[in-house]
């Protein structure tokens, strides 16, 4: 989806997109990025298993993908879900104030931040799959198709 264009932006959705590449890896946070997808914990490396490929739902996820100034361990833009995952780092005080930061930002940008802890993964992780999940956008029904049934 492109944002829609900014009033003082000329030459419509070509220029649209170039903003969108703007606020998506930043160039100045190319090589974080790289870092980051190379050395992932154990935890992310967990999930990504079930993740990548489209094995969840059919949707796509990337890693380590930044948005503005943050770099987000998963991002699903078809459904516009970030999720994070927290080790002990995210338990100090600090942190966690500036993880509610981060998360109130991307959330004004249109995104739904999900939080689960590195335990939470390795103890349940179909549990933490359910509740992804569940966060999907249901697909709507329109009217009655050839047969009885809904139509998308």
């Amino acid at each position: 989806m492109i944002p829609p264009v900014p009033p003082l932006c000329k030459g419509g959705k070509r220029n649209a997109m170039k903003l969108n590449v703007q606020v998506h890896n930043k160039k100045s946070l190319k090589e974080i990025r790289r870092q980051l997808r190379n050395n992932l914990t154990y935890t992310e490396s967990e999930l990504w298993n079930y993740l990548k490929n489209r094995k969840l739902g059919g949707k796509k996820f990337r890693r380590q993908h930044s948005i503005g100034n943050y770099i987000v361990d998963f991002n699903c833009p078809e459904e516009r879900i970030i999720i994070e995952l927290d080790g002990e780092v995210h338990t100090i005080k600090g942190q966690k104030l500036k993880d509610k930061e981060r998360d109130e930002t991307l959330q004004q940008m249109g995104y739904k931040v999900l939080r689960f802890t590195n335990r939470e993964v390795i103890a349940d992780v179909q549990k933490v799959l359910d509740t992804i999940r569940r966060n999907f956008i249901p697909p709507p029904f329109t009217r009655r198709g050839p047969g009885g049934g809904f139509t998308v």
